[in-house]
């Protein structure tokens, strides 16, 4: 018996883009949080901007992508998107409470885990899912929105990595629920991933 699947036919090299960017975030963040922040300087400008509307552009892309890009099930992609992200973002929250560590710049004590991080590491992580030909695009646009946070001082290496990983692996978990995670009653399983699933079965006699 052989068994073909089809699972194995779609790129696997997002994961590896997830890791480098992640390698990339904690090297980067390290040296950024180093050096010395000037607020009339070109680079603290975008930093403000990845942190602020690119962020939010950024988000917006990836639900939107789907639709823009005519997918066959563009709805229940974006839908999946958006669930990932809020689910996420949800968790940070609640974790953000209970930690309560005190911000770089000593504005609050809401430092760990990075929201951004996690909200773009989740974007990202479902748009490589469904585009995995952008995953490397994905991944260093999470990467920049997450190191300009350690850049302005709202956050510092390891609450960004920490939002990565939370926003990585809520959105992998979204990938492997029929149904999503919170926006369940709204999103159906995709027929191609059920198909995906059961692969293909070859049999042959001699």
């Amino acid at each position: 018996m052989i068994r073909f699947s089809r699972a194995s036919r779609f790129p696997r090299w997002h994961g590896k883009a997830a890791v480098l960017a992640c390698t990339m975030l904690a090297m980067g963040g390290a040296t950024v949080g180093a050096l010395p922040s000037r607020a009339d300087s070109f680079d603290h400008k975008e930093a403000k901007f990845a942190s602020g509307t690119g962020s939010l552009l950024y988000l917006a892309s990836s639900m939107a992508m789907p639709i823009l890009l005519h997918d066959e099930h563009a709805t229940q992609h974006s839908l999946r998107t958006a669930d990932a992200i809020i689910t996420s973002s949800l968790l940070t929250e609640v974790l953000k409470r209970v930690v309560r560590e005190k911000r770089p710049d000593s504005s609050a004590r809401t430092s760990f885990p990075s929201g951004h991080a996690t909200a773009a590491f989740a974007a990202a992580t479902m748009a490589s899912h469904y585009h995995p030909k952008q995953a490397l695009l994905w991944y260093a646009g999470a990467t920049l929105i997450a190191a300009s946070r350690v850049q302005l001082h709202r956050h510092y290496v390891h609450d960004v990595v920490a939002g990565a990983a939370i926003g990585y692996l809520t959105a992998k978990f979204e990938i492997k629920q029929p149904h999503g995670l919170l926006l369940a009653p709204f999103i159906k399983p995709d027929e191609g991933r059920r198909g995906q699933r059961m692969g293909f079965a070859l049999t042959g006699s001699f």
